[in-house]
């Protein structure tokens, strides 16, 4: 194994072209650098507009995620090309994933305060799903972490970690420590080698997001 430094890579963030975060490219860019995260997922909801605005900053390593709603819950698309369309069965929004190269993920499961994937059809998936987050930083419960880490390890599925960020204060709370990839195969393996790093944040910033909400309600819109 090389001697060289494990890569920091933060596998879920979500920019103001989510409507519930307030966190900018150029904040998330600035953030990262500081708290030497190497790699930046950027993952909004049901778009990859931010992440595409990130990587044209060209000051930090993304991937080309996005956060999508199924009918069923949430999956993690990486490595994006075009976006994938919300409100469709998880089978389907699955496919469209794979058909484009990408990996498919599955963002806090068992946190019922949010949209989790419900757990019947994640069973039903599970030979499609290529990981699941099993650190998540804006989970409430952290026994839903240990839960999502318990159901890779049964399944032999790579593990992923993530800061949820909405918000400048939450970027590079959680991360992998993994080494280099250079495409999805390479990261799916380096996933599976790697270490998962940091800590949950404070409950409260889920206040953040219900600002962000509010302002969107009153006509903010990203620039």
């Amino acid at each position: 194994m090389s001697d060289e430094r494990p890569l920091r890579v933060d596998l879920h963030n979500h920019t103001y072209y989510s409507p519930d975060s307030i966190l900018s490219p150029e904040s998330l860019v600035r953030e990262a650098r500081r708290r030497g995260i190497d790699w930046a997922a950027v993952t909004d909801h049901n778009t990859i507009e931010g992440a595409l605005a990130v990587r044209e900053l060209g000051v930090v390593r993304v991937i080309v995620g996005e956060e999508v709603r199924s009918r069923d819950g949430e999956l993690l698309g990486l490595f994006l090309t075009r976006e994938v369309p919300p409100d469709l069965p998880a089978a389907e929004t699955t496919e469209l994933i794979k058909v484009q190269g990408g990996l498919v993920g599955v963002p806090h499961p068992f946190d019922h305060l949010r949209s989790a994937l419900r757990y019947d059809v994640m069973v039903q998936l599970i030979q499609k799903i290529d990981f699941i987050e099993a650190l998540n930083a804006r989970i409430v419960f952290p026994s839903h972490n240990r839960r999502a880490l318990a159901l890779a390890r049964k399944h032999g599925l790579a593990v992923s970690a993530g800061s949820d960020a909405h918000s400048p204060w939450e970027v590079g709370r959680a991360y992998v420590e993994m080494h280099a990839f250079a495409g999805p195969t390479d990261f799916l393996e380096a996933l599976r080698r790697g270490r998962l790093a940091g800590s949950l944040s404070s409950p409260l910033v889920h206040m953040i997001s219900r600002y962000a909400v509010l302002r969107r309600w009153l006509g903010w819109s990203p620039p």
